[in-house]
């Protein structure tokens, strides 16, 4: 039996977790880091420090569940795989994983963020043996909003190379600046989720997009003036994830226009959202898994370890 340590350290998310090549299933703990009440972001210099200060404990209840050994250990080392791709918060990562990898007498892999996130859903959706493919990868979250060409790639695992991206907001942004607007707890994702299924509005939206990239800061103008207009919470809400949902269906369509088709994978906490999945699902039987999987954790990571470890 082979398992497989797992760590990632997110611009608001500290996370472990242990994958057991055996059994394919994975056992993780995460805690979000603090944002201020009325706020909608983190200093990276605040995120190391409450990185520092979670990472240890976020281990202690990951192994408190678990009595076995671990044969590698994996860690997110950049936000993507792209070279010159840094961002200090995931030095905190680097470094516990570092150690613990020469206290061990263990090897060390470094993959991307953006790489473990395509690979928690993946493996956890039972679609895995898209990492042997050539696929189509969306990543939407608070700090990124892309699509991504992903390829086998027999040093990497998988290579990822962006074919589309917002050229301003990105969608989670969008979505925790109309949540802070309503007074939603940050990040506001699930609760945004939520209010907008309380709404019976249907919006046409004329997406932003050019060729494959999107524009996403209307959203937010809209939100506001809607808002002060003194329109409903839900019907707020329900026009800002159904704006997102058309400038990414109008991305994805020139996509498949310029690339071909291929399947589709959708990652990063903003594919968590229950409207994006269902559309996405009907017109493109795209590939989504659970939430949890779907948000910042270190499950893909620590299956990417076992991938490499082979």
């Amino acid at each position: 039996m082979s398992n497989f340590l797992g760590i990632d350290t997110s611009n608001y998310t500290t996370s472990a977790a242990i994958y057991d090549n055996i059994t394919g299933q994975a056992i993780s703990e995460k805690m979000l880091l603090p944002v201020k009440e009325g706020t909608i972001g983190l200093r990276q210099s605040d995120a190391v420090f409450h990185h520092t200060v979670q990472l240890p404990e976020v281990i202690e209840k990951l192994f408190s569940q678990f009595n076995g050994k671990i044969s590698a250990v994996g860690v997110s080392a950049s936000p993507r795989s792209e070279e010159g791709s840094y961002m200090p918060c995931f030095l905190s990562g680097v470094a516990v994983a570092r150690s613990l990898s020469a206290v061990m007498k263990l090897p060390l892999y470094e993959f991307s963020h953006q790489q473990g996130h395509i690979a928690a859903v993946a493996f956890s959706s039972g679609n895995d043996e898209l990492l042997k493919k050539e696929f189509i990868a969306f990543h939407l979250s608070g700090g990124t909003t892309e699509a991504v060409l992903v390829r086998p790639d027999g040093e990497n695992i998988i290579s990822t190379e962006i074919i589309a991206k917002s050229l301003d907001l990105k969608a989670g942004q969008a979505i925790d600046r109309t949540g802070v607007m309503l007074s939603l707890k940050f990040p506001c994702g699930v609760e945004l989720d939520r209010l907008s299924l309380e709404s019976d509005k249907d919006y046409s939206v004329k997406a932003s997009v050019k060729n494959t990239d999107c524009s996403l800061s209307g959203i937010e103008n809209k939100t506001k003036a809607m808002f002060e207009k003194g329109e409903k919470p839900e019907d707020i809400a329900r026009f800002c994830l159904q704006s997102i949902i058309a400038s990414v269906d109008k991305m994805l369509e020139n996509i498949i226009e310029k690339y071909g088709n291929m399947p589709v994978l959708f990652s990063g906490g903003v594919s968590s959202n229950t409207l994006l999945r269902e559309y996405m699902t009907d017109k493109y039987n795209a590939v989504f898994s659970l939430p949890v999987y779907s948000a910042d954790n270190a499950c893909g990571t620590a299956y990417l370890a076992s991938l490499k470890y082979r």
